[in-house]
């Protein structure tokens, strides 16, 4: 075998570190694990590497001469050691001013039996030097396959090299010669180090955040400490400590990426956004974005998970902030699609609101604004309605979907060119899915779909058709466009658990603010003089004002504010403002036909009386010895003539009058049906209800129904596409493929698209909710049995179990108001006689009567109060006497019976529904009543807030931390001392159960500002009502911290630096926080000033021998603690030795719970004798596993105070 001579190579035009040249590129990993380079084998003596040897001819034939001459160069290599070191001296001796190229022309190869390969050239045609090649390049190590290797010179630097690679094979060495050197250097191809990974073995004395053995929790009976016991399962295993664990790699931040998009595509979506930007302006009739829209806030909301039922509704896993941590988590449009480090985008979102909260006018907001170019990060963004799964027939693509059939779709003449470019960029593409009544509606699409459909959906073939219901399912389960980003919008009702598993960010619209109302009213009356005057009354009217926190409720306002003469006149009830409403659309469609009318009349009745003139006048000039008394006898016939038409006017509108309230009535029906048969999309009227001509157009003239227009698929001859539910089904033949010959001639055309029939909806949920109760309260259709089961709060098994939508709950409230309403008002909305219509209402306000004064109030849950304080109030502000009586007369009866200590702790507080339960807490003031009011977690405004704690009547309150801050420091800027004193009297925190990472933040700005005595850190001088701190703080005896493993670490921190204040603490709960031994020296540390404290809870937190060394030392400084959990920890018999020191010296101490430790039966032998010299203890539960059986009994037998469980 031929040696190449390293003599010839020139090393000096090389930088000295190759590191810059090393990368993936030039070296393939896994062919340096391959164990025939044989580089242990050609290691020397000295430690270095002999030069590379290679064959002198490419013979594909000369295998076992190839081998032979490897077996004889290894036999020569201890000769050739000194031979290598004369070269590479006499190489250094040279002068290497200028580098020296060489053009290698032969072919070499590696000899491992493989075929050979031609090794480039490193000089040009011209002689000059061209761009060096990868340093060394392996290709997969296949049999048969060649190694090829490019020789590249290197420059004279003595020493090794290290270079890493990203990769992770084990080291691999390459040895390369340079000129001028004692040894041959060698360069280190070393993979990238991995970052170790640490068994998670239970220590004898852990490290912070250890785990507790699964042994050692196999068997639990149960602990009889405080909240012990509530974690206990039979196998029960502590999640890994956060030291121990790996953590997570965090991403870089990642943008979809801008795939080029051809011409035109670019032209169609410059079409589609100016499209879009004219057909997203519309609000309502006459209203449109840019005149009348008022930006409103997004909130982020996160969810609360509780155990493990999936069927839990949104509304009670949804976290309900305070109104400063709201604030706090507001986010502008431009970050709904980011997350809240504004880098990684989201892609699966949530977006809900109550009704009329304007979520459909926040999605056109967000369309103008990408027609705008102001979300550059998507190329394409399509509408889907959720009204279109009425649409059932399977002949639809996802094409035709997308850019035929949704919202805004545009004509495009390259279907095919623009949905190549959305499958090539799907990142890029916005699906945003609008017109679903509630969370349940997605729940139904995310049912896992057959395989068989899979598989059709994911072929992507033009004859493949399906239905709207398939392919919104594929798109929510990531089936179709994976990597798209999804908007969900709807309302905060129903079960919707794989929803919420799926979605990444959660956000909530939160209303109008008092700002935002006031924006509204002057876009609204662009009248300076008529708006001055809808304001004035609008403040004259409390509840009104505060209605408009809904923005469809305040456009309702607005209307009623536009006709309004007085402010007398306003209504007092949100059925009273509905009502009004309902009566100006007829009036001012009935004044819409008068003028035609009226002038088609007039003149009628100037011909018939000109006719009669001109009779006259024919006889008089054909009759010239007609006498006066038949001349006057034609006038009394004209006036007869007037007079009858007049009367037939009056006929005439009281007909017009009958039809109207007939159809009414009908609509009223239609409305009802729709609420009660509790079905997805309840808006739409049911296709299968033909609706006459004059109802339609009764309905859409007076706006109580709108017309959707939407295209349906058709063949190429124009016939409708069947019906059916089989979408995605094709005809095969047995090879899979599409059968020829007749299908060809059947084959759809399915990007052809018509318009296809109107839908009609519903305008406004509000006045549906409220027609549906026309028909219940002032229909004799529903019988007085009927309708007293369809009232709220039922007490049936069934009626329990039923769960109630919104617009049920609403209809329900309607009901009742409605029937304590003007029965003159009402005379609008019924055709019976005034004797039967009496009767009629009469009866069934005596049956809401009796049976809302019948409730037993204690069996009534919060929100349930809630609601029956919106029932009373509705029948409680009337104009009529009578009906205005028997509504105080429940009002009365409300305030009387309601619980004295009222809480509506989990219960979102809405701006009118505190108005609501203000005046029901008035009313009892007067009765001599006073309550303590919890409105923790309820989500209640400040404002709100400063209304109730004002009440005189009010002995307590407790409410969210952080906003009760706020409101004493505004008080305090108002100069209002007494109302402040009052207020920091007033409020509680015991006992005290943080739940959020927010509580423990807000108790630490609290016990701050007991500990300083004043509001703010940079006043000098203390405030006068905090001369003895904050009463709150001093009254805390229980703090349950509830963060769990997950969020409570990240907080413990904060604890830790609180606790010192909370002086007269009783009962700390620290179960289940992960302390870990630091956790629990610092625990220590705090513990010391805690004189007070009788119960400590420290069960399942990873506790060791070290951190009960530290524990027990404080233990004994506590003279009233008598209860000490430290069930499942990883405590051992060195620990049990530092429990058996102390137990001697706590006095107080009755019961001690050590169960689930590590201890062995050495530690419990220490602890039972400790036990003799504890004449207080009750009782020792300390089994485990690690103990056995029959020494545990020996030691009950000595001591019977120490227990199993």
């Amino acid at each position: 075998m031929q040696v190449c001579d390293q003599e010839l190579f020139n090393f000096d035009f090389f930088p000295e570190d190759l590191s810059e040249f090393m990368d993936e590129s030039c070296l393939d990993p896994s062919v340096l694990l391959n164990d025939q380079l044989g580089w242990m084998d050609d290691l020397n003596h000295d430690g270095t590497l002999m030069q590379l040897e290679v064959p002198e001819s490419p013979n594909p034939n000369g295998q076992k001469r190839a081998q032979k001459q490897t077996d004889k160069s290894r036999v020569k290599r201890k000769k050739q050691r000194t031979s290598q070191s004369q070269r590479c001296a006499r190489v250094k001796k040279r002068k290497t001013d200028e580098p020296v190229t060489l053009e290698v022309n032969a072919e070499l190869i590696v000899s491992q039996g493989l075929d050979p390969v031609t090794v480039p050239t490193l000089t040009d045609q011209t002689g000059e030097l061209c761009t060096p090649p990868p340093l060394v390049r392996v290709s997969p190590a296949q049999p048969g396959a060649p190694i090829p290797l490019q020789f590249i010179t290197i420059p004279d630097s003595p020493g090794y090299k290290v270079v890493q690679l990203s990769s992770s094979p084990p080291p691999s060495l390459i040895r390369l010669p340079l000129p001028s050197m004692t040894a041959t250097p060698t360069y280190i191809f070393v993979p990238a180090t991995p970052p170790t990974c640490k068994r998670q073995v239970p220590p004898h004395s852990p490290v912070d955040g250890a785990v507790a053995p699964v042994l050692m929790s196999s068997f639990p009976p149960g602990s009889l400490s405080d909240t012990a016991s509530k974690a206990m399962s039979p196998c029960y295993t502590s999640p890994p400590s956060p030291c121990n664990e790996l953590p997570p790699c965090k991403e870089p931040p990642k943008y979809p990426t801008v795939v080029e998009i051809p011409k035109g595509v670019k032209d169609y979506i410059q079409q589609y956004k100016a499209h879009m930007a004219e057909r997203s302006q519309a609000i309502e009739a006459g209203l449109t974005l840019t005149s009348h829209y008022v930006d409103v806030q997004v909130i982020r909301r996160e969810i609360l998970r509780l155990g493990k039922n999936t069927n839990k509704c949104l509304d009670m896993e949804l976290i309900i902030t305070g109104d400063i941590d709201r604030q706090k988590n507001s986010v502008g449009h431009s970050q709904i699609f980011s997350s809240l480090n504004e880098d990684k985008c989201k892609r699966y979102i949530l977006l809900f609101g109550k009704a009329g909260m304007g979520k459909t006018t926040l999605i056109k907001k967000l369309c103008l604004d990408w027609s705008k170019d102001r979300t550059p990060q998507f190329d394409f963004v399509f509408v889907l309605d959720g009204k279109q799964l009425t649409l059932t027939e399977p002949v639809y693509s996802l094409q035709t979907l997308l850019l035929s059939v949704s919202s805004f779709a545009s004509p495009c003449t390259d279907l095919d060119g623009v949905y190549a470019q959305i499958l090539a960029a799907s990142k890029r593409v916005l699906i945003i899915f609008d017109g679903f009544e509630e969370l349940r509606d997605y729940e139904m699409l995310l049912q896992t779909l057959e395989k068989e459909l899979v598989t059709s959906l994911q072929k992507d073939s033009k004859l493949q058709s399906f239905t709207i219901r398939q392919l919104f399912s594929a798109i929510l389960q990531r089936v179709l466009l994976p990597g798209c980003t999804l908007l969900l919008v709807t309302r905060p009702r129903g079960a919707a658990s794989q929803l919420l598993r799926r979605a990444d960010s959660l956000l909530e619209l939160s209303g109008f603010t008092t700002t935002h109302i006031e924006t509204y009213l002057s876009k609204y009356f662009p009248d300076s003089e008529l708006r001055d005057a809808a304001v004035d009354h609008l403040k004259s009217s409390s509840y009104l004002n505060l209605l408009c926190w809904n923005p469809g409720l305040c456009h309702l306002v607005c209307t009623v504010l536009e006709r309004s003469k007085c402010s007398e006149a306003l209504p007092r009830t949100l059925t009273g403002l509905c009502h009004q409403v309902i009566c100006l659309k007829i009036e001012r469609d009935r004044s819409a036909g008068t003028p035609d009318e009226s002038q088609t009349e007039e003149q009628s009745g100037h011909e018939t009386q000109s006719k009669v003139i001109d009779s006259c006048r024919a006889r008089r000039s054909l009759r010239s010895h007609s006498t006066s008394s038949r001349g006057a006898g034609c006038a009394q016939r004209a006036k007869r003539t007037k007079r009858q038409e007049k009367q037939q006017e009056t006929v005439n509108e009281d007909d017009c009058q009958e039809a109207e309230k007939e159809l009414l009535s009908q609509l009223s029906s239609l409305a009802w049906e729709g609420v009660k048969s509790n079905k997805s999309n309840s808006s739409i009227l049911p296709a299968e209800q033909a609706l006459s001509t004059k109802l339609r157009e009764f309905g859409l003239r007076t706006g109580l129904l709108v017309s959707q227009r939407l295209r349906t698929k058709t063949d190429k001859r124009g016939r409708e596409g069947q019906d059916g539910e089989g979408g995605g089904k094709e005809d095969k033949n047995e090879s899979g493929g599409v059968e020829d010959g007749e299908e060809k001639v059947k084959e759809m055309d399915i990007n052809a698209v018509d318009d296809g029939g109107d839908l009609l909806l519903w305008a406004n949920s509000f006045l549906r909710s409220f027609m549906a109760a026309v028909h219940l309260s002032l229909s004799r259709t529903v019988p007085e049995r009927s309708f007293l089961q369809i009232l709220p709060f039922q007490t049936s098994a069934k009626a329990r179990r039923k769960p109630q939508r919104g617009e049920f709950e609403l209809t329900q409230r309607f009901a009742v108001g409605l029937l304590f309403q003007s029965r003159t008002e009402l005379n609008r909305l019924h055709s019976y006689t005034e004797t039967v219509f009496r009767d009629m209402v009469a009866s069934k306000q005596a049956l809401v009567t009796k049976h809302l004064e019948g409730l037993s109030f204690s069996d009534l849950s919060p929100a349930q109060v809630l609601e029956l304080c919106n029932y009373v109030h509705e029948t409680g502000f009337t104009h009529e006497e009578s009906c205005g009586e028997t509504g105080s007369r429940m009002l009365n009866h409300l305030a009387a019976n309601l619980p004295e200590r009222l809480t509506f702790r989990g219960v979102p507080l809405s701006p009118p529904e505190t108005f609501i339960v203000q005046n029901a807490l008035k009313r009892g003031g007067a009765e001599v009543r006073s309550f303590c009011l919890d409105l923790e977690d309820s989500g209640i405004q400040i404002r709100g807030l400063r209304d109730l704690v004002g009440l005189s009547n009010i002995n307590t309150y407790r409410a969210c931390i952080a906003d009760v801050i706020t409101l004493w420091e505004q008080l305090k800027q108002s100069g209002e001392d007494e109302f402040l004193q009052g207020a920091v009297s007033k409020f509680k925190i015991h006992p005290l159960k943080a739940t959020q990472v927010c509580h423990i933040e807000h108790l630490e700005k609290l016990v701050s500002i007991h500990v300083r005595k004043k509001l703010s850190a940079s006043s000098s001088q203390s405030d006068s009502f905090l001369a003895d701190g904050v009463p709150a703080v001093r009254e805390l005896l229980k703090l349950e911290f509830e963060l769990g493993p997950e969020n409570g670490p990240l907080v413990l921190p904060k604890l830790w630096d609180l606790l010192p204040g909370l002086q007269n603490l009783q009962h700390l709960d620290l179960e289940k926080s992960k302390i870990g031994d630091k956790g629990a020296e610092k625990l220590a540390d705090a513990l010391v000033t805690l004189s007070s404290l009788e119960i400590l809870n420290l069960s399942q937190n990873c506790i060791g021998d070290e951190g009960v060394k530290k524990l027990a030392l404080t233990f004994k400084e506590l003279p009233k603690l008598h209860c000490l959990s430290l069930y499942s920890n990883v405590i051992s018999d060195e620990g049990a030795e530092s429990l058996a020191a102390v137990l001697p010296h706590m006095a107080s101490l009755t019961e001690l719970d050590v169960k689930y430790n590590k201890m062995t039966d050495v530690g419990a032998q220490i602890l039972g004798a400790s036990l003799k010299n504890c004449t207080k203890m009750k009782t020792l539960r300390m089994w485990n596993q690690c103990i056995p059986y029959g020494m545990f009994e020996r030691l009950q037998q000595q001591d019977s105070r120490i227990l199993w469980h």
